[in-house]
């Protein structure tokens, strides 16, 4: 086997588990769900390679911070990922419950004004 291909060998679906869990539960979650995402679990080995690359030199509180925003809006990519953490949107604060009373005020209309 070339040694290109030896390289890519030695990847596999626990080792990636393996290195995301050493850094916390939500890293470990979104290498899961990279790869469940996948038809083939081999497919997410890139992606998770470039993950656990980009989550290097990073601090594990804001690692695990932006690994949780990631899995929880659908962002699956590196680019995501990469995203995430640039523009600082793991240390934004969380929006409001949507349970929360409605804005009441005398200039909105409401649903039945549009009908």
């Amino acid at each position: 086997m070339p040694s290109n291909h030896r390289f890519y060998a030695g990847w596999s679906e626990a080792g990636f588990r393996r290195d995301a869990a050493a850094i916390g539960p939500n890293t470990e979650a979104l290498i899961l769900a990279v790869l469940a995402s996948r038809r083939h679990p081999e497919q997410g080995f890139r992606s998770c390679v470039g993950i656990l690359k980009r989550l290097r030199g990073v601090d594990t509180t804001r690692a695990e911070a932006a690994c949780a925003l990631a899995v929880a809006i659908g962002a699956l990519s590196v680019k995501s990922l990469g995203s995430i953490l640039d523009n600082n949107l793991d240390r934004k604060p969380k929006r409001p419950a949507a349970d929360e009373a409605p804005l009441l005020h005398a200039n909105i209309r409401g649903g039945g004004y549009f009908h």
